[in-house]
């Protein structure tokens, strides 16, 4: 492999430093190379971050083309495994198989910086990748390194208050990605008694969030935005909270995009919640439903086999009575369904309520929220009319949020039914189809 390599070094062509990042890469992954690897992968992952954006992508050219398994050996191995079942030919297979990019990446993580570095570097490869296909096995081989170095069982999870470094908090504010937190007073409503902060961290990144989750402490299921972000007076009675509402989460590290984080993040809060207020009953969300309005201004179809046929009908008729209110809203959209009939209101419920009933794993056109929560295992619960009429909750939900109830006892049933194409919906919500 390494006599393959440096003959393609040989007969590389680019400019001084991609050809000398190359060269680290090669003394790292030679026997000298590992003696002394934490000093080469600083070497390589400092050449690689003077690297300019041309340099970079064929840095991935290089991964691609010089870093992959000789088909050869490949299929060599394969023949030997088939003919003999042995341990030792299985063994002799996968080692075959395996990228040698892959050992690289886990030498250059070696380095102080090599982890962060690592993950600006898948970053850039998934915007790299729009215009050039052909590096999806380098993507592939960078997922699999971090979902096992961002396993959830090496991550520290932390609650975020007020107390914390200020730097911490600026990344809060900077990294919220669901509703926008404008103002430190706005940060800091958020962190009273009545809320909670949880944020991931991992033993490389200590001072930067992985992902985190903000939870909103009352006595009953929410059925609106508005309250939770704007109330300004502080719960006295929060100890005595029956309902923890999960109304944001963010992903702070493109990097990690697929790495499945977010799930892990809410079952633990539940249980650390659990035990600091025994009088909790429900864990559940406060959430957008990000593809709805596109979904509706499509034409509200589905494929025939997702609901009953009686179902789709009454989703026509629904659209039907949907569409003047969307053409007439505008950006005043939010007055219009303020002002909207009980019927128009209720046919935006009943799209909104098989939308995400017809929610499927693999389908790229179910709402990705949907998605996130129903998979894990938690039960669609209620939707809700006029829950958050922010420009972007109406651009994007048409004002509607969901609760997604996540019952303890039930999530494994749940996700079980999922994985089969059956949403787990509350009767509230099945009574709207």
């Amino acid at each position: 492999m390494l006599e393959r390599m440096r003959e393609a070094r040989a007969q590389a062509r680019g400019d001084g430093s991609l050809v000398a990042l190359r060269d680290s890469c090669l003394t790292l992954m030679s026997e000298r190379g590992e003696a002394n690897s934490v000093k080469f992968a600083h070497r390589a992952i400092s050449q690689y971050r003077q690297l300019g954006k041309d340099g970079r992508a064929a840095f991935f050219d290089m991964l691609a083309e010089e870093f992959a398994p000789d088909a050869g050996g490949v299929v060599a191995s394969a023949q030997r495994y088939a003919e003999t079942r042995s341990a030792d030919s299985l063994i002799d297979l996968i080692r075959a198989a395996e990228p040698p990019r892959q050992e690289l990446l886990r030498r250059l993580n070696r380095a102080p910086e090599g982890t962060a570095t690592i993950l600006e570097m898948r970053r850039e490869l998934l915007q790299e990748m729009r215009s050039k296909p052909r590096l999806a096995a380098v993507e592939a081989d960078l997922h699999h390194l971090l979902s096992s170095w961002f396993n959830p069982g090496f991550l520290r999870l932390e609650r975020v208050d007020w107390r914390a470094p200020a730097l911490l908090l600026e990344k809060i504010i900077r990294y919220e990605a669901v509703h926008e937190i404008g103002s430190w007073n706005a940060l800091r409503r958020r962190l009273e008694p009545d809320r909670r902060c949880f944020a991931f961290f991992h033993p490389a990144l200590p001072d930067d969030p992985l992902i985190f989750v903000e939870v909103a402490l009352v006595h009953r299921m929410p059925a609106a935005i508005g309250p939770l972000l704007d109330d300004e007076r502080v719960d006295p009675e929060a100890a005595r909270a029956t309902c923890a509402v999960f109304y944001s989460i963010s992903n702070c590290q493109p990097g990690l995009r697929g790495v499945s984080l977010g799930n892990f993040l809410i079952k633990r809060v539940c249980e650390v919640l659990k035990d600091e207020f025994p009088r909790l009953r429900q864990f559940c969300t406060l959430s957008p439903i990000p593809g709805l309005a596109k979904w509706v201004q499509r034409g509200a179809r589905l494929p025939a086999n997702r609901l009953p046929q009686e179902v789709l009908t009454r989703l026509e008729q629904a659209q039907a009575r949907v569409k003047p209110l969307l053409d007439e809203g505008g950006a005043g959209l939010g007055d219009v369904l303020e002002s909207a009939a009980p019927a128009q209101r209720e046919a935006l419920l009943r799209l909104g309520a098989a939308y995400l009933c017809a929610t499927r794993e693999h389908d790229a056109e179910s709402d990705p929220v949907a998605k996130f929560h129903l998979h894990p295992g938690a039960q669609l619960a209620r939707v809700n009319v006029l829950a958050n009429p922010a420009p972007r909750g109406l651009r994007e939900s048409v004002g509607l949020m969901v609760n997604y109830l996540y019952d303890l006892r039930r999530i494994e049933r749940n996700h079980e039914s999922f994985v089969r194409s059956r949403v787990a919906a509350a009767r509230e919500v099945t009574a709207l189809l």
